[in-house]
């Protein structure tokens, strides 16, 4: 009974037009549709099938997609407009794994397009750990919001205070510290994203500089 009802709440959604909304959703998070179909667990193919309206897909198929794409099934399954804007309020950001003091909150929520960004705030005498760390092939950018933080890269320390800004690559071993004596927090972007990034916690973008 529950297969019947699955087969033919694929068969509505195709009817309604669920592929060119689901096509329409994919444009606005600025996916291509190798980089959906590795969220969702489908292929390509079957991606540009379904947007063509050439198959259909099951209710658990469509969840996926619809998880991946952050909306609801229902702005799925019922044709209509599609926001270029997504507003994430201050306290709904989902907050992150965090240690040594620190705390980390995405500002944007999955699937990115070219950037993250995530808030994170740094206790008094708070770092990001002991060692520096490194990772991937990003362009860093932050811009200290609070307090004061001090960038270690090889041959050279960088503080920042309220309104100051540093970019460096992400490849490039790197730490940071409040060398404050109250709360510092700093809005912390990465462009490209992390590759393979949905909902990614400290330990997902964080290696040990030594590491890969």
């Amino acid at each position: 009974m529950e297969g019947a009802r699955e087969r033919k709440t694929s068969t509505q959604a195709a009817e309604e037009g669920v592929g060119p909304q689901v096509a329409r959703w994919r444009r606005a998070r600025r996916l291509s549709q190798r980089a959906l179909g590795l969220q969702a667990g489908v292929t390509a193919s079957f991606l540009s099938q379904l947007e063509n309206g050439r198959t259909n897909a099951s209710l658990a198929t469509l969840r996926r997609i619809a998880t991946s794409l952050d909306v609801s099934m229902a702005d799925l399954v019922e044709p209509g407009h599609v926001p270029a804007g997504r507003v994430l309020r201050r306290e709904d950001r989902p907050r992150l794994t965090a240690a040594h003091g620190v705390t980390k909150w995405l500002a944007v929520r999955p699937p990115f397009g070219h950037v993250e960004l995530y808030v994170v705030e740094f206790a008094a005498g708070a770092s990001t750990g002991p060692d520096p760390y490194r990772h991937d092939e990003s362009d860093e950018v932050l811009l200290c919001t609070a307090g004061t933080v001090t960038v270690e890269l090889p041959d050279e320390t960088h503080t920042l205070e309220a309104g100051d800004t540093i970019v460096f690559p992400s490849s490039v071993p790197h730490r940071l510290r409040n060398s404050g004596t109250v709360p510092a927090e700093v809005a912390w972007v990465l462009s490209p994203p992390t590759p393979g990034s949905t909902q990614p916690t400290v330990d997902d973008v964080d290696q040990p500089a030594g590491a890969g």
